[in-house]
């Protein structure tokens, strides 16, 4: 399956404490060139950003293209989880998680059963997804495509080091637009 279209996510940088929503901006590819923009908003450690996303994609012009969404970590906003299997489902495109280290998954359940109201089916849906695996020098999540399928999309998106471009985009207008200057990263 060669990827030539395809939609990067990620969320704008927020305070620690702050409440209500967040954006979320998404990059889409025609192979090498960025060719546009997508935006909306997820709450906060909510549970919308499968539905966010799904709007996004599936209503944009450029939904007949796309050919792959990819992820900047399993949730936005904090612990607003994404369902990889109802996104892929809802949009008809595979879902790849991107992150470049392997997450502390420890950490991450006795956050979210602790700390998060819905933490317990917000697991369920990061177990749902599957283990973080070793792919093309960082670590993804998938649904939808095989691990060479997977390794073959970042190896043609990858243009500027290990992260895919659409993700490294999203990054970047995001922490732009909402932080006032792009910063860390992507």
């Amino acid at each position: 399956m060669p990827v030539s279209h395809v939609v990067g996510f990620d969320d704008a940088p927020f305070p620690r404490g702050a409440r209500g929503n967040v954006p979320v901006v998404g990059c889409v590819f025609s192979g090498p060139v960025f060719t546009g923009v997508l935006s909306g908003k997820v709450r906060k450690d909510g549970r919308n950003a499968t539905e966010v996303l799904s709007r996004l994609v599936t209503e944009s012009k450029w939904a007949p293209q796309l050919q792959l969404v990819m992820l900047q970590g399993i949730a936005l906003a904090g612990f607003n989880v994404v369902d990889l299997a109802g996104l892929c489902r809802l949009t008809g495109l595979p879902v790849l998680v991107v992150a470049r280290r392997r997450p502390d998954l420890d950490a991450i359940r006795d956050a979210l059963l602790s700390r998060v109201p819905g933490g317990a089916r917000k697991w369920a849906l990061v177990e749902a997804a599957g283990p973080m695996e070793a792919c093309a020098g960082v670590y993804v999540q998938r649904e939808g495509l095989s691990l060479d399928e997977a390794a073959a999309a970042i190896a043609r998106t990858a243009l500027h080091g290990r992260v895919p471009e659409p993700l490294r985009a999203a990054h970047l207008v995001a922490g732009g637009a909402w932080g006032g200057e792009s910063r860390g990263r992507a």
